[in-house]
């Protein structure tokens, strides 16, 4: 069925209600047989309580615990900021409750009529299936930024039409950093490197940086010679020219490359959330679970990431572990992760954001159980620490190490081997990444104002306009064609395609 609705609950215990659209004091209000007077203006997103909350209660959404009342709270008033906060705390202890896995829908989708759905990809000889056949220039340093962009460029025009595209990815690292920087740098470049999207890489050095180009090299593992090529620009005449020759070579190398049917098992998905909004936990984050839910039944790969977004929802993540030795590295993933903060004297629970909070998030439990919506259902098979590849034909959700950072973790699930990533938002970005980047909107008012940067339309459901099963088979049709070629994702048609690293230790 579908919804149109002024203000939905979301769980039939909820103490709160969410209002879909802005209301005004006085409006009356039927929210699933429960009548409300507004006793104030609510904007779009935000929550309305559904009934008396004393101070100190705790407040229920999403069927949890989001925060406890700071005040009385009478039924009809503005819940947020001013009268609701965290009930977080530090490292903490766990115990693995494991749930029974759910049943999973129909992996062919609505109706199921037996057919594996399949997308046309490149297989790389080492088993693993890109969505893009392309050269990616690699920096060591930022010295040679401005030469990988040169490179790149005249690269793109000279063999156009003969491959996907040639991309060049800068950063600002690589000269002095010393340990976790220097490490999280290699990592990230090295995940990029043997990534099944490049049919051919170009890796840029200068020479004399930290991130020594060897030990680069050795990081990354066994890659495909005939697909690499690296030079220290300190080493040749001119550093264009030359990378134009290597870049040559490598399309030469590529030419050959073919899409071939591929079962949708061989997809591995990055799933984030970035400029959520009070909408994100009902529309854009449920329909990405949906799709988690899907494409882990078919035997594919979602990655889930944004660590410090899973405090006060880890146990649900916990319990949905493939068996107790995933638990504990989940449980060490969560608690190393806050003695990351705490190392560094901040706050373990400073989110959310301030564009968050405008958009109606208020506490960070509540976000928390809003984007961990993006992972469904799906059972827990693999813990990534940062940089390291999801396991090849291991399927399932993998939780991975990083930050919320919308480029950094973003960056990490390429990293990590996502060759599509699906990107909710209700507030809107523009960020694209190297792989094929799907924005879906929370809400019709982003994806009306912003085409360009909006891919689909989860606010569809709200409105009225479509079910949420429909809008899980346009998605999912629309990852096929996507990664099969047939269909550009807007960051693509756009050029918006960036890296960024997680900086978290020394330079010099």
């Amino acid at each position: 069925m579908t919804v149109a609705a002024r203000a939905v609950k979301i769980h039939p215990a909820d103490d709160v209600a969410v209002a879909v659209q802005a209301l005004t004091a006085g409006d009356e209000l039927m929210v699933q047989g429960e009548r409300v007077v507004l006793a104030g203006d609510v904007a779009a997103g935000h929550k309305v309580a559904l009934r008396p909350l004393a101070r100190g209660q705790t407040v229920i959404k999403y069927g949890f615990p989001i925060g406890a009342a700071t005040a009385a709270i009478a039924p009809g008033e503005w819940v947020h900021s001013h009268n609701l906060k965290t009930c977080l705390e530090g490292v903490l202890e766990y115990s693995y409750e494991p749930i029974s896995p759910q049943r999973s829908p129909s992996p062919e989708g609505r109706g199921g009529q037996g057919v594996r759905p399949t997308f046309m990809g490149y297989r790389r000889p080492n088993g693993r299936v890109g969505t893009r056949n392309e050269v990616w220039i690699l920096n060591t340093v930022a010295c040679v930024n401005h030469a990988a962009e040169r490179i790149a460029r005249e690269g793109a025009a000279l063999f156009n039409g003969r491959i996907d595209g040639v991309y060049n990815f800068s950063h600002p690292y690589g000269c002095g950093q010393l340990g976790d920087d220097l490490r999280n740098t290699q990592r990230t470049l090295a995940g990029l490197l043997r990534h099944p999207n490049a049919g051919g890489v170009l890796v840029l050095g200068l020479g004399c940086e930290n991130n020594q180009m060897d030990a680069l090299l050795e990081l990354a593992g066994n890659v495909d010679r005939d697909r690499l090529r690296f030079f220290n620009s300190q080493d040749v005449t001119d550093e264009v020219d030359a990378g134009l020759e290597a870049l040559g070579q490598l399309v030469a190398a590529m030419t050959g490359d073919r899409r071939e049917e591929c079962p949708a098992s061989d997809l591995i998905l990055g799933h984030k959330c970035g400029g959520s909004d009070g909408l994100s936990g009902i529309t854009a984050n449920p329909l990405v679970g949906r799709i988690a839910d899907r494409v882990t039944a078919l035997g594919g790969g979602v990655i889930l990431t944004e660590v410090p977004e899973m405090f006060g929802a880890e146990r649900l993540l916990m319990n949905r572990a493939v068996d107790e030795t995933v638990f504990r590295q989940i449980v060490t993933l969560i608690n190393d992760f806050k003695a990351y903060f705490i190392r560094h004297g901040q706050p373990i629970y400073e989110n959310p954001s301030p564009g968050n909070v405008a958009g109606g998030l208020t506490t960070l439990e509540e976000k928390s159980l809003g984007a961990m919506q993006k992972g469904g259902q799906a059972t827990v098979t693999q813990v990534l620490r940062y940089g390291a590849p999801a396991a090849t034909g291991a399927g399932g959700l993998a939780l991975l190490e990083s930050p919320g950072n919308d480029g950094v973790s973003c960056t990490a699930l390429v990293a990590s081997g996502a060759t599509v990533l699906l990107f909710t938002t209700g507030r809107g970005t523009p960020l694209g990444f190297p792989v094929p980047t799907l924005k879906i909107s929370s809400n019709t008012a982003i994806a009306e104002k912003k085409p360009h940067w909006i891919d689909l339309n989860a606010g569809a459901f709200l409105d009225g306009i479509a079910t949420m099963d429909q809008l899980a088979d346009d998605l999912f049709a629309l990852i096929l064609d996507v990664a099969s070629g047939r269909a550009l994702a807007n960051n693509e048609k756009h050029g918006y395609r960036e890296i960024a690293i997680w900086k978290e230790g020394v330079t010099l």
